[in-house]
């Protein structure tokens, strides 16, 4: 679905926003935060990173909220996939997971700004307005990490592959998602393993998984 964002028609639409966290409390206070300020409308609200991916593709959102821990795995599923599409949300993760490496995982996949729990709530929603004006919103990253990250080398559709692997999937159920041959599917595995150069999903898994 073509994503037409609300503040970018003149700023007279609520910015229109997505909910992804496997936590209903999260989600329930999230929904009571952000409805309680008219800039913001919510449009859809997701437990999981699938439900949440497939209401992308019928619902437009300007931005979507993800929280980290998230099945099958983490927001990089979510932002791996969004990255291989259009005219997707950008995407905001709010975590209370405290480790450094997250922030940068999220600038390295796609991600549009990194919000801790810990920070005021007003501090989130600032965040969303600065992302729906096409901001990006990070605390201070050592970006020549991103450069040195072996992933790096993908293209988005061969991460999308190696984040689905990652989260379980087979070939066969990658191939039905993509409405791809399992030959396709079989040569961006094959592609992917000779830029990571790694000879087996597990250790690809397993890069991904550290990287």
């Amino acid at each position: 679905m073509v994503n037409q964002p609300g503040l970018q028609s003149g700023g007279r639409s609520p910015i229109r926003i997505g909910i992804a966290d496997k936590s209903p409390l999260m989600r329930a206070a999230l929904k009571q935060l952000i409805s309680e300020d008219d800039r913001f409308r919510i449009v859809s609200s997701s437990e999981d990173s699938d439900s949440f991916l497939q209401q992308t593709e019928s619902v437009c959102m300007d931005v979507a909220i993800v929280g980290w821990v998230i099945a099958p795995g983490d927001a990089r599923y979510i932002l791996d996939h969004l990255q291989a599409n259009a005219n997707t949300p950008r995407v905001v993760v709010y975590t209370g997971l405290e480790s450094d490496t997250v922030p940068l995982q999220v600038m390295a996949h796609g991600g549009a700004a990194f919000v801790s729990k810990n920070e005021d709530p007003a501090f989130l929603l600032d965040t969303l307005m600065q992302v729906a004006m096409g901001r990006m919103v990070f605390p201070y990253l050592d970006v020549t990490q991103i450069n040195a990250n072996p992933l790096s080398t993908l293209t988005k559709r061969e991460l999308e592959i190696l984040s689905s692997l990652a989260a379980g999937r087979t070939n066969k159920q990658i191939a039905a998602e993509k409405g791809v041959s399992t030959n396709t599917v079989k040569y961006h595995i094959k592609n992917l393993f000779e830029k990571l150069s790694v000879s087996n999903r597990g250790q690809a898994i397993a890069l991904y998984l550290k990287s």
